[in-house]
């Protein structure tokens, strides 16, 4: 799948919605998914960044992209089901949800950990992500085939010193999409992580200020393991957790 090659229109008439949709990998995922025939729905904390995306696929070629700017932090139930009923109005359906969006906390010793950081990075990476896929599960249900990808890190498999809140959510996140993977199987709704590795991210500089950037995979680079899991070409495969790059 590292080398995985899509059909020009693998998601032609799909409609996938993209969390962390302004920047980094999960702008990468707006403009390939679109360019693969889907249109786009771009949420984000930060509304100028989701019209350059916008603006970005639209000269590109692609459908008209869909913006949902939402923060993540703050967002309440009620804002999901809202979004979710918004969706089903207009598009009928939703055949991906691609939850990119987190953030990293702090990367501090354990016991120095603030239960304020602690509780931010659980709100964005966990319960955010259960609420979101919770409120959504009916119209992706509508769909012929859908998919869901959630987002993982190799932190999430095996804990490492240092990254308390973002590891512990990350492996909530293996578990939750795991759980939700089992109640989906047979259905034609199907869960799935991906961890992107190292990669060209500002949250990967923030993690790693004294990396050389030139040395890392940019988000475009990750592209074919996003667009198989995506696709119907991997309609079989629910419950895994995939690599989107070789190991370093």
């Amino acid at each position: 799948m590292l080398e995985y090659q899509a059909q020009a229109d693998a998601l032609k008439g799909k409609i996938i919605l993209i969390t962390g949709a302004g920047s980094g990998i999960g702008r990468s995922a707006a403009r390939h998914y679109a360019q693969y025939g889907a249109t786009i729905i771009l949420l984000g904390r930060t509304t100028a960044k989701l019209e350059q995306v916008y603006d970005e696929i639209v000269a590109a070629g692609g459908a008209e992209p869909a913006i949902v700017p939402l923060d993540m932090k703050g967002a309440t139930e009620q804002n999901y089901q809202d979004m979710a009923q918004t969706i089903l109005e207009q598009f009928g359906k939703l055949d991906g949800l691609l939850l990119n969006a987190s953030i990293l906390g702090a990367v501090t010793p354990f016991e120095q950990l603030e239960l304020e950081t602690f509780n931010e990075v659980m709100q964005v990476n966990v319960t955010a992500q259960f609420a979101m896929t919770k409120s959504l599960l009916p119209v992706l249900r509508l769909a012929p085939k859908a998919s869901i990808i959630f987002t993982s890190s190799g932190v999430g498999r095996h804990g490492r010193a240092y990254w308390g809140a973002y590891a512990i959510s990350k492996f909530a996140t293996e578990g939750m999409m795991e759980t939700l993977a089992d109640e989906l199987a047979g259905t034609n709704v199907r869960a799935n992580c991906i961890n992107p590795g190292a990669t060209r991210t500002k949250m990967r500089a923030t993690a790693f200020p004294a990396e050389d950037p030139q040395t890392l995979k940019t988000g475009d680079d990750l592209m074919p393991t996003y667009l198989y899991l995506m696709s119907d070409d991997s309609i079989d495969v629910n419950g895994q957790s995939l690599d989107a790059q070789p190991k370093r």
